[in-house]
């Protein structure tokens, strides 16, 4: 996720799940009735809300029927907002019920560890039940038994699917079709957090045992060279210490390290667990307090404090002798383990924006 906050009320919009279930219920009535009615359709949502979506395609070919709707993510900067969501129903085998298959742009589960068995194609199981559900009250009202093929595609979806997680879940081929309310809330980071939870997921499926959690690319990159790390080994965290952490808390590894720059580890050993810069900010006289238990004098707590950024008072305490990365790794490992409640040893790594290692904790 990319982009700055808009001020202001924020305009919601539908995930992907929701998109096929619509799609689908316009093409399995279309395919029990002989055609479409209308250029638009309704559907229910699991907690009520009743969207309607523009119709983009209407098709019946023979035994099949295809209908699609454009993904509107609302105000929310998702990878997906603008693509168009294509649904082909068709009769699939007698007493399967709904058969989900992958069409172009929709990736296909290769890992272990996701809640989908190898080979099914990405499509969650929240939307799946969305789908499903739909399906059997159209059967139920037109007296069809409810088997069908249902093919999902996004066309120019695996080229989005290179700026997702998608390759490190082993998620290949395409997009994933998400959602477990049908509705995208504005700058959630829902998106971001499951892939959080599903990397560990993946990772603990393969039985991997260090997972190498980073805030960003240039210390993941750093992390991952120091102990030669698979790719299912690292786990792009960003800012969501918190979201990654009380998930460990419930599905442990051995060991984590947790890799990043001086300013957010920082955040992390004071108790911040969402490290963006719009929802925490570095208390740097708390900073210059954790320089004073290290030898600063007056004048260095003082400048440490009134600095700039994290980064100016870390070089100030670098001038001075002073190992406050290494105190700060102390402090953020501390964190970690106290959100972990046991169960998982960790280590915190601090790098500079080239990647170098400047302070260290743990392990």
């Amino acid at each position: 996720m990319t982009g700055r906050k808009p001020e202001g009320e924020l305009r919601r919009g539908w995930t992907t799940g929701a998109c096929a279930t619509a799609a689908v219920v316009a093409a399995y009535r279309a395919l029990l009735t002989g055609g479409f009615a209308d250029d638009t359709v309704t559907i229910t949502l699991p907690r009520g809300q009743e969207p309607t979506f523009q119709l983009v395609r209407r098709e019946i070919t023979g035994d099949r029927a295809t209908a699609s709707v454009i993904k509107d993510a609302g105000d929310d900067p998702d990878v997906t907002h603008g693509c168009e969501v294509v649904v082909t129903v068709a009769p699939g085998p007698a007493g399967a019920g709904v058969t989900f298959l992958a069409g172009e742009g929709v990736g296909t589960v290769t890992l272990v560890g996701l809640p989908l068995e190898v080979g099914e194609p990405a499509i969650n199981p929240a939307p799946r039940a969305m789908i499903r559900s739909a399906v059997e009250a159209i059967a139920a009202e037109l007296g069809d038994a409810g088997d069908i093929e249902v093919t999902v595609a996004i066309p120019g979806g695996e080229a989005l699917a290179a700026k997702t997680m998608n390759g490190r879940l082993g998620i290949l081929g395409g997009l994933s079709i998400l959602g477990t309310t049908g509705v995208v809330i504005p700058y959630s980071c829902a998106s971001w957090i499951n892939s959080i939870h599903r990397g560990i997921d993946v990772a603990r499926g393969l039985g991997l045992r260090h997972l190498i959690a980073a805030t960003g690319s240039t210390s993941e990159k750093s992390a991952r060279e120091r102990y030669d790390a698979s790719e299912q080994a690292l786990i792009d965290m960003g800012d969501f210490a918190g979201g990654m952490l009380k998930y460990l808390r419930s599905k442990p590894v051995e060991r984590l390290t947790l890799a990043g720059g001086f300013a957010k580890l920082a955040k992390l050993g004071q108790g911040h667990l969402d490290l963006h810069s719009s929802r925490s900010s570095l208390d740097m006289d708390r900073l210059a307090r954790l320089a004073e238990t290290l030898g600063a004098n007056d004048d260095d707590r003082r400048a440490i404090a009134e600095a700039n950024t994290g980064l100016a008072a870390l070089e100030h305490a670098r001038q001075k002798g002073l190992a406050l990365a290494d105190a700060v790794a102390s402090t953020a490992r501390e964190s970690a383990l106290a959100t972990l409640s046991g169960g998982t040893e960790v280590e915190v790594i601090v790098y500079d924006r080239q990647g170098n290692e400047v302070g260290h904790a743990g392990f």
